[in-house]
Order: C-alpha cells, then structure tokens, then sequence
C-alpha cells in the first residue's frame, strides 16, 4: 500500500476510535481492534491492557468532540506503522480540553490492521474552552 493510502486508512481508523469514544462504544470499538496483546499508555500513567480498557471505557463518560491535527505516519516495516498526531477532546460540562500527543501503533494481522499500542503524551497546562490568547 502506498504512503499517502496507508496514512489515510490508518487516520480513518483514529476517527473511528475518537468517534466511537463520543458516542459511548469505545470498549467495544477497541476490544475489536486492538491485538490480544496490545496496550495503551495513558496520560494518566496507567498501562492498561485489553480487557482493562475495555473495563475502563464503560466506566469512563464519552466525549462530546475531538480533533486530530499535525497527523504524521512512520513507516516501521512492511506490517506495522505507526501514527503520531496531536489530539484534544472535550466533554460536555467541563471547561477544560484534554490535549496530547498520540502515537497509535498498527500491525496488520491477517490483512487487517490491529492497534498493539497507543500512548499518550499530555501536553502542559489546561486548555480551556472558549479562551482567546
């Protein structure tokens, strides 16, 4: 697959993920596409494996936005890539924006591609909904 093919599925693959987040099926969305094996590394400085994040995505309220800019693709063989992109979500009620820095880790696994890592990097400070600077 082609550079720009492969960074345009996997980036439709993070807007699935963020969509299903809004929408509340974020533990079904990543039970379904993260390897057996895979983890993700927080913000919040836990490292939770599947079934974990399953657990913690019912717990968790969804998103009511998002947006992914500065989206890059780093190619790590023939079988794996990784996307690194800033990202900020809100909910509804909070002022703040929770904004960091993402990197998602895909292997494709009989001709699909499975997420074996995501991490999240935060950036300083809270931004908050609605300021001007």
């Amino acid at each position: 697959m082609s550079q720009p093919g492969l960074f345009n599925d996997l980036l439709r693959w993070e807007q699935r993920g963020w969509d299903a987040l809004c929408a509340g099926t974020g533990a079904d969305f990543y039970t379904s596409l993260m390897t057996e094996d895979g983890v993700m590394v927080l913000a919040n400085g836990l490292v939770l494996d599947r079934a974990a994040v399953a657990v913690s995505l019912n717990e968790t309220p969804p998103w009511s936005g998002y947006e992914i800019s500065d989206a890059r693709l780093v190619a790590a063989g023939d079988d794996s890539a990784i996307l690194v992109y800033t990202g900020a979500a809100y909910r509804a009620g909070e002022p703040s924006v929770f904004r960091a820095l993402m990197s998602s880790v895909y292997v494709r696994q009989q001709d699909r591609w499975r997420l074996a890592l995501y991490q999240q990097t935060p950036l300083p400070g809270p931004e908050v909904r609605g300021a001007r600077t």
